[in-house]
C-alpha cells in the first residue's frame, strides 16, 4: 500500500469540478450542488434544504477547498464529526473535529495545528465554538467560510430543537463578511423562515432540492402482532444491515433478544446502557456487515453509514419531520431500501402524554400536538404516501410514486361525502380557527363548559355528527387536512380552516363525491423491484474478494468499512473490472488521494480473481 498524498494547502482559486474529481472522485455536481458551490466560492451565504443521502457536505466541503482559509463546520454530532473527519482523511484533506469527546492530548495537538495553519476544515459542536476562546482564536485567521449543519435545530418549530444554536447568530455579528451556509435535510416551510431569521441568513439565497427519495419504499402497517409482524419483515432482509425503532428502552432490550434468538445479528442501543455497551453496539453497526441495531431515537442522528438497507418503526415516531429523517438514514447510496412501520390506536395517546408531561411552555406543546397531528393524518391518509410526505415538506409531487403501500396495494374506499360535508360546515360555521377536539365536541353535541360559552349549542350543525363516534371524526378531519380540504390556521393554536376555497364549495355543493380507505390491508407484500437505478451488474464472487480486501483494510486502519470504500464504488469496480490505473481513477468514489493510495492494491484483487476464474 502507498503512502497517501495528503492536500498540503488549500486550492485557491481552483475550479470546482477539479477538486470534485481529484478530491473526492466524483465527475459531476448532482442537483444544485454546483450551483450552491459557485455561490459560496464568490462569498455569498444561504440556506440548502436537501434529503439524507443527496451530498450536503459536498456543498461546502468543496468550497472550503477553494477558498483561501479555513472552513468551520458547525454540527451538533459527534459521530458525525468523526465519521466527516474519517472520511476526508482518506481523501487526503487536513481535517479535525473539537467536541467533548476529544482526549486532553488530542485536544493540544488540534490547537498547534490551528495555529500553524494546518487545517482545511474544523468540524465542532456549537458548544465548543462558543464557549472558551475559539471565536477569538478564529479571528486571528484568515477564515474561508461557517456551515452549520442540522441547521432546523435552531428553530422551535424543528423537530430537533436546541436551544444552544440560537447562540449561533453571533457569526453573523462576528464575521460579517465569512459566507455562512446553512443545511438541513428536514424543514417545513415555517421551520425554514425561522432559520433564516435566527441564523441572520435573509441576504442570502435559498436552494431548494427536492425532500424526494424515490428508492425509498414506504410501507405502513395496523399494529396486530408485533413481534410476528417485525420477524416476518425482516426474513427478506437476513443478513442485511438496519434500524428497528421502538419506543421504550424496556421495549428495545426486549426486540434485540427477540432477534437475536431468531438468528439476526442484532444489538440494543439506549441512553440506559453504560457508555462502553453503546459504544460496541455504534462500533458493530459500523464495522461490521448484516447488523440490526434496535434502538430508541437516541440512536441515529450523524450515523453515515450508507448500505442501510431498511428503517422499522414498532411505534409512532413523535413527528413528521422525525419519521422523514429516521426513514432517511435507509439507502443513502440510493439503492433501493425500505421504511416499514407498524402503528395502532395506543400510540396517539401515548405520544400526547409524553407532550404534556414535558416541561415545554404551553406554546411549544401546542407545536408539538400540531406535528404529532400531522403525523397521524399521514398515517390515515387515502392517497399516496409520498405525495402527502412531500407536500408536508413544501413540495407537490405531480403523480403518485408507485413505491408505496397506498400505491402498491388495492384499497377498500367508502363514500364518506356527507360526513366530509358535516365536518366542513362545522368548520365555516365556528368561525375557521378552532381545533378537532372542539369540532369534534360541535359535531357530536357535546355540552361542555366551552361549547356553552361559545354559544355554540345554537349553531345549525351542532349534534348533526351522531353517526360517527370521537375517534372516527378526529381520523375524518386529520384524512381532510391530510388532502387539502383543510389547513392548519397560521399561528392558530392547533386551529382549522377551509382549504382552496372553490374546491371546499365544490364539495359542499355535491358537484363531486369523496372516497376515503376503509380498514387497511393486513398483508405483508414482499419488496418489488425499486424505482431507484438498479446496482450495477457486479459478478458476486468478485463482490465478495473486495469486500474481503476493503474489511482488512478497514481493521488495519481502525476505521468503518465505508470510509475505505462505498459499496457502490465496489459494485462499479466488480462490474467494469479496470486493469489499469487510469481506468480506476474513472470509477465513482475514487479520487486522487485515494487512487495513490489503494489504486494498485484494488488492481491486484481484481487480477488476482480473474486468475482464479
Amino acid at each position: 500500500m502507498t503512502r497517501a498524498r495528503v492536500v498540503q494547502s488549500n486550492f485557491g482559486g481552483s475550479d470546482p469540478l477539479r477538486v470534485l474529481r481529484e478530491v473526492f472522485g466524483y465527475d459531476r455536481f448532482r442537483g444544485p450542488q454546483e450551483e450552491i458551490v459557485r455561490h459560496v466560492i464568490a462569498g455569498g451565504s444561504g440556506l440548502v434544504l436537501m434529503p439524507t443521502g443527496g451530498g450536503k457536505s459536498l456543498c461546502y466541503q468543496v468550497p472550503a477547498l477553494c477558498r483561501e482559509g479555513l472552513a468551520v463546520v458547525v454540527s451538533p454530532l459527534i459521530a458525525l464529526m468523526d465519521d466527516q473527519v474519517l472520511a476526508l482523511r482518506q481523501a487526503g484533506v487536513r481535517a479535525a473535529a473539537l467536541h467533548s469527546a476529544l482526549a486532553s492530548e488530542a485536544v493540544s495537538d488540534l490547537w498547534r495545528q490551528l495555529q500553524r495553519g494546518e487545517l482545511d476544515l474544523l468540524y465542532v459542536s456549537p458548544e465548543r465554538l462558543l464557549g472558551g476562546d475559539l471565536l477569538e482564536r478564529l479571528q486571528e485567521r484568515p477564515l474561508a467560510l461557517f456551515a452549520i449543519d442540522e441547521a432546523h435545530c435552531v428553530s422551535q418549530w424543528g423537530h430537533d430543537f436546541r436551544p444552544e444554536y440560537l447562540q449561533l447568530q453571533a457569526l453573523a455579528q462576528r464575521f460579517p463578511q465569512v459566507p455562512r451556509l446553512a443545511l438541513t435535510a428536514t424543514a417545513d416551510p415555517r421551520t425554514r423562515g425561522e432559520i433564516i431569521q435566527r441564523l441572520a441568513l435573509e441576504q442570502g439565497r435559498v436552494f431548494l432540492a427536492s425532500f424526494d427519495r424515490p428508492n425509498i419504499r414506504y410501507l405502513l402497517r395496523p399494529k396486530q402482532e408485533a413481534r410476528e409482524q417485525l420477524l416476518a419483515f425482516l426474513e427478506e432482509f437476513r443478513g442485511e444491515a438496519g434500524i428497528v425503532y421502538a419506543r421504550s428502552r424496556s421495549r428495545v432490550d426486549n426486540f434485540a433478544a427477540l432477534l437475536q434468538a431468531a438468528g439476526h445479528g442484532a444489538v440494543g442501543y439506549h441512553a440506559g446502557m453504560d457508555a462502553s455497551q453503546r459504544s460496541s453496539a455504534l462500533s458493530r453497526f459500523r464495522n461490521d456487515s448484516g447488523v440490526v441495531v434496535v434502538a430508541t431515537i437516541a440512536f441515529g442522528m450523524g450515523i453515515d453509514k450508507p448500505d442501510v438497507r431498511f428503517v422499522a418503526h414498532l411505534d409512532l415516531p413523535k413527528s413528521l419531520e422525525a419519521y422523514y429523517q429516521e426513514t432517511g438514514r435507509a439507502g443513502r447510496d440510493g439503492l433501493p431500501a425500505t421504511a416499514w412501520m407498524v402503528h395502532g390506536p395506543g400510540d396517539e395517546p401515548q405520544l400526547r402524554r409524553f407532550i404534556e408531561d414535558s416541561e415545554a411552555d404551553a406554546a411549544q406543546k401546542r407545536i408539538e400536538h400540531g406535528k404529532l397531528d400531522a403525523l397521524v393524518g399521514f398515517t390515515e391518509a387515502p392517497g399516496c404516501r409520498r405525495q402527502v410526505l412531500l407536500a408536508h415538506l413544501g413540495e407537490a409531487l405531480a403523480e403518485p410514486c408507485g413505491n408505496c403501500d397506498r400505491c402498491l396495494e388495492p384499497q377498500v374506499l367508502e363514500d364518506r361525502t356527507v360526513a366530509a360535508q358535516k365536518a366542513l360546515s362545522a368548520v365555516w360555521r365556528t368561525g375557521q380557527r378552532f381545533g378537532a377536539a372542539h369540532l369534534t365536541d360541535v359535531l357530536l353535541g357535546a355540552d361542555t363548559a366551552r361549547v356553552r360559552s361559545l354559544g355554540h349549542q345554537s349553531l345549525s350543525v351542532y349534534g348533526i355528527g351522531k353517526e360517527l363516534n370521537r375517534e372516527q371524526w378526529r381520523t375524518l378531519l386529520r384524512q381532510l387536512t391530510s388532502q387539502g380540504w383543510l389547513e392548519p390556521v397560521p399561528e392558530g393554536r392547533g386551529g382549522l380552516r377551509w382549504g382552496e376555497e372553490a374546491r371546499v364549495r365544490s364539495l359542499l355543493r355535491g358537484d363531486l363525491n369523496l372516497e376515503l380507505p376503509a380498514a387497511p390491508p393486513r398483508q405483508e407484500r414482499r419488496r418489488a423491484a425499486a424505482a431507484a437505478a438498479a446496482e450495477p451488474e457486479a459478478d458476486a464472487s468478485l463482490m465478495t474478494a473486495l469486500k474481503d480486501w476493503r474489511r482488512a483494510q478497514a481493521r488495519e486502519q481502525g476505521v468503518p468499512p465505508y470510509v475505505v470504500f462505498h459499496d457502490r464504488t465496489l459494485a462499479e469496480l466488480a462490474a467494469r473490472r479496470p486493469a489499469r490505473l487510469a481506468d480506476l481513477g474513472q470509477v465513482s468514489g475514487i479520487g486522487a488521494t485515494k487512487l495513490d493510495r489503494y489504486g494498485e492494491a484494488v488492481l491486484a484483487v481484481i487480477e488476482g480473481w480473474q486468475a482464479q476464474t
